[in-house]
């Protein structure tokens, strides 16, 4: 990484109109069913299509019949009934048969979707997408299309049926007369209006996504168990529930108004459709002197006509509108998950030889234009315990955030020995990367596995797990569990055990010291919860074992309000409103008489 402008071009296009184009997102996404089942997408296609062709013959055996009646030909009756009951039942048999082919693939499907959407978000190097509104307004949309995304496919397969069928109806009809082919010309306002609809109700709920995120949020707040005791306290429910619905009542307002516009037009297009059917009968009956077979082949085909080209329109009105914008947000994901891995292709140093460079590092976080740091520079030497120290606000989880590659610097660069950070391929990154943070998750799991996901290739491995608890010093925590390593962690599974927030926060510390040879290890307040002395002499016993590992330079961050326990560090860094304003050991920090000899002083007197 070098700076800001350079990684523009990795930043995928952050506008609704600039998402890749539908037909290509489609085949992307027919293709992505096809490497997961081949043979059962093959299998349904085929098995739509060939239920489409009986049923679209049957105004053929109509007109047949009607012939045989009038004409008083028993033969041709004879055979026009058994067409009838040939292609009655063939279609039910094939729709049967190919609804069941299509529900297994859809089962299948859906399984590979949905684990390639969370796989995708999981691979992005950053954690910026989350907290942008833009992205998040069309990640939500796209969690709720992907769990119903296999129906495209359904409704790809049978918008190939009803366009089959419309073509044969339509060669019935030109059959009698080439003017009549006149009828699906002014079908196509229909077809217009439909694809138009969809595109114009989505942006209207594109709009409403906002105020739809806020509703569910609200709706989240007053019905779930963690802000409930704050609710009940403050006795916010029912002003939660009076914003919850006019936050709906927003979104809901824009939405509707775009569907009354869009269904005035298509009213329309079919009431143009209507009277040219009408007129394409009396050409038939009067204008040509059609036989009485061809009248009703007309009657018979052009009222078959007007259901197909409904269910054509319809279908395609549901791929143009929630089914390809769905493909076409899924695309973006891919895009913009690629994006981020394009031009990290250098590999991790073996080992820190010279450190960490900062050069003239600035960021913002997204959506804001405050800078968190600014301009820094500053050099974390290879086989040292540095502390970084400061008020709140003053960018400590920021500088580590961006040592963990959860962001990319606004401005700047940052180097590992001369490599820079952002060419190293983040998932390699990570795996040589250990730690804890002061917001840390609550895996409720077994305790064993708890910790074990610190190490995923090591879950199971039990002497690793209680070494690392060990170190944690949480060999207390797990004694007291009522199964040991086995307990199921959380009071809402089937005998699971709550623990406190101190108990949780040392799982997690254990969690961070799974893995035995990191080249950086980050403790980013992660003992919060726990006493003074008992985070110093974590700390102080973590601290040696570091330096005892000089060899591979391994580096580690301290980040901790407690000045008793950062003092200890080989480099303290002192941040204070955005900017590295003092470095050192803790003696020359105090010689020098500046910020941080103040604030030690300060904590210093509380203790005595």
């Amino acid at each position: 990484m070098t700076s800001s402008a350079e990684h523009a071009v990795d930043t995928p296009p952050t506008r609704l109109d600039e998402l890749p184009p539908a037909l290509s997102s489609m085949w992307r996404l027919c293709k992505l069913g096809y490497r997961q089942e081949p043979r059962l997408m093959l299998a349904a296609f085929v098995l739509s299509q060939l239920a489409a062709l009986p049923d679209a013959l049957i105004a053929l055996w109509l007109m047949l019949l009607g012939e045989g009646v009038l004409e008083n030909r028993p033969r041709l009756v004879l055979a026009a009934a058994i067409g009838l009951a040939v292609s009655a039942t063939a279609t039910w048999f094939l729709r049967t048969v190919s609804t069941r082919v299509q529900r297994r693939f859809r089962d299948k499907v859906t399984i590979a979707l949905e684990s390639h959407v969370a796989r995708l978000q999981a691979s992005i190097a950053t954690i910026a997408h989350h907290e942008r509104p833009d992205y998040l307004d069309r990640l939500a949309m796209l969690r709720d299309q992907v769990f119903v995304l296999d129906h495209m496919y359904m409704s790809l397969f049978s918008t190939c049926g009803w366009i089959l069928r419309l073509g044969v109806t339509v060669a019935l009809l030109a059959s009698i007369h080439v003017a009549l082919v006149l009828l699906a010309v002014f079908a196509l306002p229909t077809v217009l209006t439909s694809t138009w609809r969809p595109v114009v109700e989505r942006a209207a709920h594109e709009r409403a996504a906002q105020a739809n995120r806020l509703a569910r949020h609200l709706f989240t707040t007053a019905t779930t168990a963690p802000p409930g005791k704050e609710v009940r306290v403050t006795r916010i429910g029912n002003r939660l529930v009076a914003e919850r619905r006019a936050a709906w009542e927003r979104a809901y307002a824009a939405v509707s108004a775009a569907r009354w516009g869009s269904a005035m037009w298509h009213t329309l297009a079919w009431a143009l459709f209507g009277v040219a059917y009408v007129c394409a009968v009396v050409f038939v009956s009067s204008g040509l002197g059609a036989p009485a077979g061809d009248v009703l082949l007309v009657l018979a085909a052009g009222s078959r006509l007007s259901a197909y080209i409904g269910a054509t329109v319809g279908e395609i009105g549901f791929l143009r509108g929630f089914w390809m914008d769905g493909s076409r947000r899924l695309a973006w994901l891919e895009d913009y998950a690629a994006s981020w891995t394009a031009s990290a292709d250098l590999p991790v140093p073996a080992a820190l030889r010279r450190g960490i460079r900062f050069e003239h590092v600035s960021f913002a976080y997204p959506g804001t234009s405050r800078l968190v740091l600014d301009d820094v520079s500053l050099l974390l030497p290879a086989g040292t315990v540095v502390a970084v120290v400061g008020e709140n606000g003053a960018g400590k989880t920021t500088l580590v955030k961006l040592l963990a590659k959860m962001y990319e610097p606004t401005a700047g660069s940052i180097l590992v020995d001369d490599t820079p950070l952002a060419r190293i391929p983040a998932d390699q990154w990570r795996a040589r990367l250990a730690g804890a943070f002061q917001d840390f998750f609550r895996f409720e799991l077994r305790a064993r596995q708890t910790v074990g996901v610190g190490d995923v290739p090591r879950l199971e491995d039990e002497p690793a797990i209680v070494t690392a608890i060990g170190r944690a010093g949480a060999t207390d925590v797990v004694s007291r569990l009522t199964s040991g390593l086995d307990t199921q962690l959380g009071p809402t599974w089937p005998g699971g055990v709550e623990v406190s927030f101190g108990q949780w926060q040392k799982l997690a510390l254990a969690r961070g010291f799974m893995r035995d040879d990191p080249l950086l290890l980050v403790l980013d307040e992660p003992t919060a919860a726990l006493d003074a002395e008992t985070e110093h002499a974590l700390f102080e016993r973590y601290a040696a074992a570091a330096r005892d590992e000089r060899e591979d330079g391994r580096l580690t961050i301290l980040v901790s309000h407690r000045f008793s326990t950062v003092r200890m560090a080989d480099v303290i860094v002192v941040l204070d409103g955005a900017r590295v304003v003092e470095v050192g050991t803790h003696e020359q920090l105090i010689a020098t008489g500046g910020q941080y000899s103040e604030l030690y002083g300060i904590q210093a007197a509380a203790y005595r």
